[in-house]
């Protein structure tokens, strides 16, 4: 339910022929396939379990999909390598992720979104990001919550370590 309410909502707000979509902690893919199904121009899955990727593939491969590619890796390390510039990230991190209160800022500084490009997380009620700077709105559906964000026109500069 959860997830057919949050197509239904991007349809109004994300022009998805032409979007390159970036789905983090994919999972088995439901996300990937739903995007592509929907005529995303491209997706890329980035998940580490090596059985959701194989999973992943071999049903791409099934469905005759061919504009979804799939990388076996950490996020994080995914993100660092700053090769991708995607319209719209979605990501669906384990609830019990440490630091997830953090993964807006680490998406946005890492300069993976095009400007002005659409963010959404997945994430339990005890997480809320209502005071990031780039965060939009919150849409509670049940347990689920998805938060939103807009990528700034210019790149976050990142956060200094103390």
């Amino acid at each position: 339910m959860a997830r057919e309410a949050l197509f239904n909502l991007l349809r109004t707000r994300v022009d998805l022929d032409e979007a390159n979509v970036v789905d983090l902690f994919s999972g088995t893919g439901f996300i990937s396939f739903e995007f592509c199904s929907r005529g995303a121009k491209h997706v890329t899955a980035v998940e580490k379990h090596r059985g959701c990727v194989k999973f992943i593939t071999q049903t791409a491969a099934t469905l005759g999909i061919s504009n979804l590619s799939v990388i076996q890796g950490d996020v994080f390390r995914f993100l660092k390598m700053g090769s991708s510039h995607a319209d719209l990230v979605f990501a669906d991190p384990p609830y019990d992720l440490p630091n997830l209160s953090d993964l807006a800022d680490t998406i946005l500084e890492e300069n993976v979104l095009n400007p002005e490009g659409l963010l959404i997380i997945e994430h339990g009620k005890s997480t809320h990001f209502h005071t990031h700077p780039c965060f939009q709105e919150e849409r509670r559906y049940g347990s689920v919550h998805f938060s939103f964000f807009i990528a700034p026109a210019r790149p976050i500069a990142p956060r200094q370590e103390l």
